[in-house]
């Protein structure tokens, strides 16, 4: 599977959810964001499974941008 695939709508991949979470961890005023309001927050803005949702964390996670902590979300930026 490709990260990017030319074939689906770009708020559709990773990278785009990815820089959405960012952006909602950027905005909160604490440097942990738990994982539901996370979700919630990114469904406002737009639709997307949980599946997509944790793929989309792991890849953060993966990069060293997020890390956990009892079910938080925390920025490492």
């Amino acid at each position: 599977m490709m990260i990017i695939n030319k074939d689906i709508n770009p708020e559709r991949e990773i990278y785009y959810l990815g820089a959405q979470v960012i952006e909602i961890l950027r905005n909160s005023p604490k440097d942990k964001v738990e994982l539901f309001d996370a979700f919630q927050s990114l469904n406002e803005k737009k639709r997307v499974s949980m599946n997509l949702f944790v793929l989309t964390l792991d890849w953060l996670y993966l990069l060293g941008i997020i890390n956990t902590a009892e079910g938080d979300i925390v920025k490492c930026f």
